[in-house]
This record gives C-alpha cells, sequence and structure tokens, in this order.
C-alpha cells in the first residue's frame, strides 16, 4: 500500500504492507558512509575487502539501516513522523555496491495505550530487500501512531 496522506492509528489494520521507493548503491556511497561511521577494510576498500569474511566491498549495517530510515520516511507517513520505541535489527546478507534497495514494511501488531489515549504502539517488520528480492535486513520496530484528531 502506498499512502500519501497522512496515516494515523486509526487507518491501521495487521497485515497492512507499505513497499518504498528504491535507492541504488554504489561505492563510492559505501566508502564516503564508512570513512565517516564506520571505518572498516570490509567498507572502504574493495581490494583489502576480498580477505575478510565478507569477500568484498559490503556496506556497513548502520548504512543499510540508514537508507531503510529514509526510505521509510517516504513510505509509511505517520501522522507525526516515526518516533522509534524500541526493536531489533539483523542483516542476513551484506549490501553490495551494486544493490538497488526497497522496502517492504508490514503491520504485525497494533495496541493502543491504555494510559494516553491518543495514541498506539505499531509494531512494523520491514525487509530490506535488494534488487533480486535478497533480504539484506530485517527491522522490527515498535513506533508511536497517533490518533486522527477528534476521534
Amino acid at each position: 500500500m502506498s499512502m500519501t496522506a497522512p496515516v494515523y492509528l486509526d487507518d491501521l489494520a495487521l497485515g497492512m504492507e507499505f513497499r518504498s521507493a528504491e535507492h541504488a548503491m554504489d561505492e563510492a556511497q559505501i566508502v564516503s558512509f564508512a570513512r565517516q561511521f564506520d571505518p572498516q577494510p570490509f567498507h572502504l576498500d574493495a581490494e583489502a575487502a576480498k580477505d575478510t569474511f565478507f569477500q568484498g566491498l559490503a556496506a556497513s549495517g548502520w548504512h543499510t539501516a540508514a537508507i531503510t530510515m529514509k526510505l521509510l520516511v517516504d513510505s509509511l507517513v505517520f501522522s507525526q513522523g516515526i518516533i522509534g520505541a524500541g526493536g531489533q535489527i539483523e542483516w542476513p546478507r551484506p549490501t553490495r555496491p551494486d544493490d538497488v534497495l526497497h522496502v517492504v514494511s508490514k503491520i504485525i501488531g497494533i495496541q493502543p495505550s491504555r494510559s494516553k489515549t491518543d495514541r498506539g504502539i505499531v509494531t512494523v517488520e520491514s525487509h530490506t530487500l535488494n534488487q533480486h528480492n535478497e533480504l539484506c535486513q530485517r527491522l522490527t520496530a515498535k513506533l508511536i501512531a497517533f490518533r486522527r484528531p477528534g476521534a
């Protein structure tokens, strides 16, 4: 599902899916991010990366997470933004320089707040997939979603 209008807690149902746009990765992005935030050989140098666990240049998991966040902001348009309240992240496969990523998110839990009736916690499982639909990242996040004003 793609929503352009803000999404409220009242709009959500278990099983709803949201698909993002795509993001094309390249070596320059991977190296630039790694220089700033995760300066390890397998993220910085394609030649040095050949003899590592990854057997080639791989994006930092945190880089994949940052791209996922950007794609989520544009595809899961919660009324007051994507506000995290916890979660779990897994990287079963590295993101590579030629990958084209997209995110498919599914609502797997909805819990209205008993004490704050204007909101609830929505559990979203987001799969960041490459162009071959191979799973590069699984993010299960608890997000705060607000009710429609006046509801």
